[in-house]
């Protein structure tokens, strides 16, 4: 028996089925490659769901974790911690004023988005939360209750009240669905999960506004598109609008697992002691590799690699789109990028996966193309002649 067959078969017996999985081992990993259980190398465009934004294994943040190791791992929230402080400051730097909740995962962070702006709400009688179709805001009863798409929820009835859902970029349906209990709005500014789907920068203005007029929260799930994924540090600032909260998780600890709400200064004392918690929260390992991952993004250029990588991508995914014609569009923004295809492109995926390419499929149809932020040129032409071929071999009619 091999070892990938042995760690398979022990996964059958031990862990639970909660994952559809790849029959691959994935031991070993840096920058934009990985390497499975018998050797074989693999170009990852995808790197754990972005969580990987600056590659495996990046050098900033190994070395930050075997420091801070060595030093202390672990420190309860009742004491102060040097390093959450040091990452609450430098998120409030590249955001906006405010103060920060650190938890251990973006459902986490969503958890406390929704908590806060039903403590906000409370005293004028709002509770409800008006969220998007097609969105993913995490797996725990409330926010998959939040997630607007009906797949997630099967099976885990009753749901938790106090959550309407409307279609994504429609400022009338979100208008229509106010009423005088509605405390926030909640949303991704790019639907990851839901097919790489971007916000109007007028509907974004249009929603800060209601907000503003009603009284409302708006809170922006930027757990996929932050730290740099768009070529901006976050998502929010290519439109000019400033949520109230906002979400952070996937790269913020450059592969560790780390969640944070930041909550503007207007709101951000409406969870007071014994409100909200997390034992692991913020703990001064997470916050050593946050920090080491912020630095690199800023000290290694990486938004303008970004920006620049990601438009030179969608350029060679567009060439796809006028060679094929069951490739429709290119969607996305920055290193963010999504190709429509008129099948189910889980057939591509396993293609390029055969010939050592890495990327997702989501909703049926959306190829989801993320590569680190630390993506070259070389990188992408080989990534697309894989993917070229892939859909060659998976649409013969073509």
């Amino acid at each position: 028996m091999t070892k990938t067959a042995d760690i398979i078969e022990k996964y059958h017996k031990f862990v639970m089925p909660t994952y559809a999985h790849t029959d691959v081992v994935l031991a070993r990993g840096l920058g934009i490659k990985v390497w499975d259980a018998e050797g074989r190398e693999y170009l990852d465009f995808f790197p754990g769901w972005a969580v990987s934004g600056l590659g495996h294994c990046h050098p900033r943040v190994v070395s930050a974790i075997k420091k801070q190791a060595g030093r202390m791992i672990h420190v309860s929230n009742n004491y102060y911690n040097e390093l959450q402080a040091a990452l609450a400051e430098k998120i409030v730097s590249h955001a906006f004023p405010g103060k920060l909740f650190f938890a251990n995962s973006g459902a986490e962070a969503n958890e406390c988005a929704i908590k806060l702006a039903r403590k906000y709400g409370n005293k004028t009688g709002k509770y409800e939360i008006i969220t998007m179709e097609k969105s993913f805001h995490g797996r725990t009863l409330a926010t998959l209750t939040a997630t607007g798409q009906d797949k997630v929820k099967h099976g885990f009835e009753p749901l938790p009240e106090g959550f309407k859902i409307v279609p994504f970029n429609d400022f009338g349906a979100v208008k229509n669905a106010v009423t005088g209990h509605t405390a926030a709005i909640m949303l991704e500014p790019i639907q990851g999960e839901g097919g790489i789907n971007v916000a109007d920068k007028e509907y974004i203005e249009k929603l800060r506004k209601l907000c503003d007029e009603r009284g409302m929260l708006l809170i922006f799930d930027e757990i996929q598109t932050g730290m740099g994924r768009t070529g901006e540090m976050f998502c929010f600032k290519h439109y000019g609008v400033e949520p109230d909260v906002m979400t952070l998780a996937k790269s913020l600890g450059g592969g560790v697992p780390i969640g944070a709400a930041i909550a503007a200064s207007k709101v951000a004392d409406t969870l007071g002691a014994s409100s909200h918690a997390s034992t692991f929260g913020g703990s001064p390992i997470v916050c050593a590799a946050a920090i080491a991952a912020f630095e690199a993004i800023e000290e290694e250029g990486l938004l303008g690699n970004a920006r620049n990588m990601g438009k030179y991508l969608k350029s060679k995914l567009e060439g796809l789109v006028e060679e094929f014609l069951e490739v429709k569009c290119v969607k996305g923004v920055g290193l963010m990028l999504g190709l429509d295809v008129s099948m189910e492109c889980s057939k591509v995926v396993e293609e390029c996966f055969k010939h050592k390419l890495l990327i997702n499929c989501t909703q049926v149809n959306i190829l989801r193309i993320m590569p680190p932020l630390i993506v070259t040129k070389s990188d992408v032409n080989k990534a697309i002649k894989i993917l070229r071929e892939a859909i060659i071999r998976t649409m013969p009619q073509m």
